[in-house]
């Protein structure tokens, strides 16, 4: 049970995880920019972003 804890509280998850939060409050910014096709640019960001930080949670839960 140790090894299970030391696992999932190893830094790089809390820092991917911090990435892709950034990631994910980019997307939403990018939503109020006015250029060609941002909304559609925002929208694959914050895909991105939502998808790590799930696989993230998800590794640290295992």
């Amino acid at each position: 049970m140790d090894k299970r804890l030391e696992a999932a509280s190893e830094p790089r998850h809390y820092i991917i995880l911090v990435l892709a939060i950034v990631l994910g409050l980019v997307g939403i910014y990018l939503r109020f920019a006015d250029f060609k096709h941002s909304s559609e640019i925002a929208d694959v960001i914050l895909f991105i972003g939502t998808i790590i930080a799930i696989k993230t949670v998800f590794n640290i839960m295992k």
